[in-house]
């Protein structure tokens, strides 16, 4: 009986001390992890605008992790997952794609619009939402997806207004239009040449190039025997630069408008500084002025302390972008897509470093401000800020 007893006694000690040994084996419990996709151009001619919107999501990511915020009362942390779609739209589907499979629950990005549009789909058959820190062509948002949004003006705003600005401001009398037949470029040069229309304009010619073109000597000797007074280019800073230094080579003396892809810091760099003062004008698909603006001056100070670079032009509206998915998400008490994604589509009167969001029901901004500006030495300065 006694040996019965010191057995069973052994028997429960093992137990025992085998529980003991699981317990301290088990990772203490922490935050709930919150993965944020981002994706954009971080190789290819344009990897400095795509680096500028990945650091913009990693300042947000940062920032958001060193508040503590909680959804439904379980502390959370936000980590970043980054894809490289090089600005091309087989790479950008590829780049959704992985996402969706890494289980992100949400997704900002991606910069272009050629690469945003066919990725919507990916993300809207996953039902993860996406916001859009910088595509602007129409159609992103008119797709009938309810998970794509985007934080700023799109290029029927944009275009129209800087095709008026070129019959009204600069009083252009023969404006030729060039562009990069990419999604965003067709797009934002047609809107522009209905608004120079619609003010009474004339289009003396149209040409097109590509996005990663470096000689444009034959499109701007075509446009040149036009004598044109303006010249709009639909594309990309890294296209801009070249062709500018082509036009002073070839002695085209003509105002050069575009939008926000070529209103960037880089672009004095880019153009070997041919560019004249006053003579770009171009259009940020955003802008804040008054109170407002000392949001933005903070963050393009705390970005220059973080990064040691300046803001290129888009990572205060990926910022933004982070931000309102993470209070989607708390005002929802989850970051499961399906729960948070109608307080998304909700989102009102939000205060951010770009202004203030609130969408409307295809997902654009309402409201939705652009900012004029010039350049004078190597220096961007602002024109305006107009609705």
């Amino acid at each position: 009986m006694q040996h019965k007893f010191v057995r069973a006694a052994a028997a429960v000690s093992a137990v025992t001390a085998s529980l003991l040994i699981t317990a301290c084996q088990k990772e203490p419990t922490g935050p709930a992890v919150v993965k944020i996709g981002h994706v954009g151009p971080t190789s290819g001619q344009i990897a400095h605008l795509g680096k500028d919107n990945e650091m913009g999501a990693r300042l947000a990511i940062d920032d958001l992790n060193a508040k503590g915020v909680t959804i439904g009362g379980q502390p959370v942390k936000f980590e970043l997952l980054a894809e490289d779609d090089g600005a091309d739209p087989k790479q950008g589907t590829a780049a959704a794609q992985k996402l969706v499979d890494a289980k992100v629950n949400g997704v900002v990005g991606h910069l272009n619009s050629g690469t945003s549009i066919p990725a919507s789909k990916v993300y809207s058959d996953a039902g993860i939402p996406q916001v859009s820190p910088s595509a602007t062509n129409p159609k992103f948002t008119r797709q009938g997806f309810k998970t794509t949004f985007r934080v700023v003006a799109d290029d029927v705003h944009l275009g129209g207004t800087l095709g008026r600005y070129a019959v009204n401001e600069l009083k252009g009398q023969s404006i030729a239009v060039i562009d990069d037949r990419t999604a965003y470029g067709q797009g934002v040069a047609d809107e522009f040449e209905k608004g120079v229309a619609g003010a009474g304009g004339k289009i003396v010619g149209r040409e097109f190039t590509n996005d990663k073109a470096t000689d444009f000597t034959s499109i701007l000797t075509a446009l040149k025997d036009k004598k044109p007074d303006v010249v709009f280019f639909g594309g990309m800073d890294a296209v801009a630069g070249p062709m500018l230094r082509q036009m002073k080579q070839l002695g085209i003396q003509a105002k050069f408008l575009g939008g926000d892809g070529i209103c960037t810091g880089a672009l004095p760099e880019l153009s070997g500084d041919s560019i004249a003062d006053s003579q770009v004008v171009c259009a940020e698909a955003g802008g804040v002025e008054g109170e407002a603006k000392t949001a933005m001056d903070a963050f393009r100070a705390k970005f220059k302390n973080k990064f040691n670079t300046d803001v290129q032009i888009y990572a205060p509206y990926v910022y933004d972008a982070v931000n309102v998915l993470a209070e989607a998400m708390v005002k929802a008490g989850s970051s499961d897509p399906a729960k948070y994604l109608p307080e998304l589509a909700k989102t009102t009167g939000y205060k951010g470093v770009t202004g203030t969001i609130t969408f409307d029901e295809k997902g654009d901004i309402k409201n939705g401000a652009l900012t004029l500006y010039t350049y004078k030495g190597r220096e961007r300065q602002q024109i305006a800020v107009v609705r």
